[in-house]
């Protein structure tokens, strides 16, 4: 059992969390706070900060002041337009407070962990996602929130997750020994974490393959390598995984992953004995002998869930004729499991979602369930979330995405990363099919996701080093292809997109330009994305 102790901790304000987070500080230590949302996690990083005070006199804390500047700075230069999250994390960092979670930058992210490593931040206020395999130097750990919002209200958090939280205090590396301080704010609450997380016990794990979108995808993926040849060596496998061993009755197993193998013929992705045509013998036939097909093993070695490809094979057999839309292809990806947790619909949006598949009826390729089908609110979240995948190529920066979507930088990035990868998925299955004339039009979708562009600035893209920002201010100069950058006046590109890239961008279309020639000029002004939308 862990070491117990009584702490005498200064109450300077009426926050509990904010009173141990000062006290930490004042005797030289790090904390991470661990609160259940990035709302939270971003709130209670202003509520500390707010209390920090300077000392101008303290050399030590001139110094600190400064590291903490120079930290808040990179922070902020991280997107092109800082968002109001990156100018409220500045703020707090400023103060030597800072808010970490899945919102953030991947970058920012970085920035945050690497100061608390140099022991520039003495504190951290995040989400659980910092708990998972971090090895950090904080003495304490501050565990302000052990409930979290599910599908039945407000539960308490598993045990095994409370462990993995309060194991990120004294690491070995750091220090002999740590502190993990559960905030409860009655002598009920109290007993309730004491009997739940400090004597209870660590729940079961479960392994994954359990979960029928990871079994599907690990047998096709067996069968595709050729590791298995047949049910017999299949279910030989999966009799020594853990799976197994926690399941006990191999026989219901058995029957359970027949039933994938039965799914995965449906889609054309394996063979058995039953679909092929060529003559087996008798003890080949006897072993239950299993084959992937061309299209099983591309689907394999993508490393999507099966249902997922069957679902965009399907979508593409009716994409020709229904004439499909930039639209169309960003909804399939956003319908596709691997695309979740989607975002979902706000009440004041339904008629916004609504209108848009309205709009779009025609060309949807997902076929759009029953109003009365479970799967309806899904349906409306993939549109809301293909809306938000939209936007973005149609050029509304970080903040516009923020205001409108509720879905923050860090969290933007991840979600395009996915669409890209389904969309590529989607290019791939669809060279397979022969579908020649839907390739270049998810091709097209592609770029215009990587780079965040409406269609008019793609070719510019083709050069390199310009971006979303440079083509737009080009496309507005009048300058919309290769063609027009050969034939434009050198310092009129000096004055779009500066001297180097001016030359850089003349050179890769034929015509290299000696630098010295250029004479020193002045740039057009700086004009925000923003202020280019059409």
């Amino acid at each position: 059992m862990p070491h117990q102790k009584i702490l005498e901790i200064r109450q300077q304000t009426d926050n509990d969390t904010v009173n141990l987070a000062l006290d930490t500080i004042s005797i030289g230590k790090q904390a991470l706070v661990f609160v259940n949302t990035k709302r939270g996690a971003e709130k209670a990083a202003e509520d500390i900060a707010s209390k920090i005070k300077f000392d101008e006199n303290n050399p030590i804390l001139r110094k600190r002041k400064q590291e903490w500047e120079q930290t808040a700075d990179e922070i902020i230069k991280v997107l092109p337009r800082p968002t109001k999250q990156c100018e409220r994390l500045g703020k707090c960092i400023r103060k030597g407070i800072a808010f970490h979670h899945a919102g953030l930058a991947q970058k920012q992210k970085t920035i945050i962990e690497d100061a608390f490593r140099q022991n520039i931040l003495p504190i951290i206020c995040c989400t659980p996602t910092l708990a998972a395999g971090m090895d950090l130097p904080a003495f304490r750990v501050i565990l302000r929130d052990l409930k979290r919002y599910g599908l039945h209200g407000l539960n308490w958090i598993p045990v095994l997750e409370y462990e993995q939280m309060a194991g990120r205090c004294g690491r070995p590396k750091y220090d002999k020994y740590g502190e993990a301080i559960a905030v409860a704010t009655t002598e009920n609450e109290k007993k309730n974490i004491t009997d739940v997380y400090i004597n209870g016990e660590v729940e079961e794990i479960y392994s994954k393959l359990a979960v029928e979108p990871v079994l599907r995808t690990y047998i096709l993926s067996l069968i595709a390598s050729e590791f298995v040849g047949s049910e017999e060596s299949l279910f030989a496998f999966f009799e020594k995984t853990f799976w197994a061993h926690q399941f006990k009755d191999m026989k219901k197993l058995e029957k359970i992953i027949r039933k994938m193998i039965k799914l995965l013929e449906d889609f054309g992705f394996i063979k058995t004995e039953k679909t092929r045509d060529e003559f087996v013998s008798a003890d080949k036939l006897k072993g239950g002998r299993l084959e992937a097909t061309i299209v099983g093993k591309r689907v394999a070695q993508l490393y999507i869930d099966p249902l997922t490809a069957n679902g965009i094979i399907t979508a593409l057999k009716k994409a020709e004729s229904k004439s499909a839309t930039d639209f169309s292809f960003l909804q399939l990806a956003s319908s596709c499991l691997e695309m979740r947790p989607l975002l979902r619909i706000k009440a004041a949006e339904y008629e916004d979602v609504n209108g848009k598949l309205n709009e779009h009826q025609s060309d949807i390729l997902i076929p759009e369930p029953s109003m009365y089908d479970p799967d309806y609110e899904h349906f409306l979240h993939s549109i809301k979330t293909a809306m938000f995948l939209e936007d973005w190529c149609d050029e509304k920066d970080e903040e516009e995405l923020l205001e409108k979507y509720s879905i923050r930088p860090g969290e933007i990035r991840v979600k395009l990363e996915l669409a890209d990868w389904l969309l590529y998925s989607t290019e791939e299955l669809a060279r397979m099919m022969k579908k020649h004339a839907i390739i270049k039009d998810i091709i097209k979708v592609r770029l215009r996701l990587k780079y965040g562009v409406k269609e008019e600035l793609i070719t510019l893209l083709k050069l390199e080093g310009i971006g979303r920002v440079r083509a737009r201010k080009l496309y507005n100069n009048r300058i919309k292809d290769l063609g027009d950058v050969k034939n434009a006046d050198i310092m009129v590109l000096v004055q779009i997109v500066g001297k180097n890239t001016a030359l850089s961008i003349k050179k890769q279309v034929g015509q290299d330009i000696e630098k010295e020639k250029i004479p020193e000029g002045k740039r057009k002004g700086q004009i925000s994305l923003k202020d280019y939308q059409i």
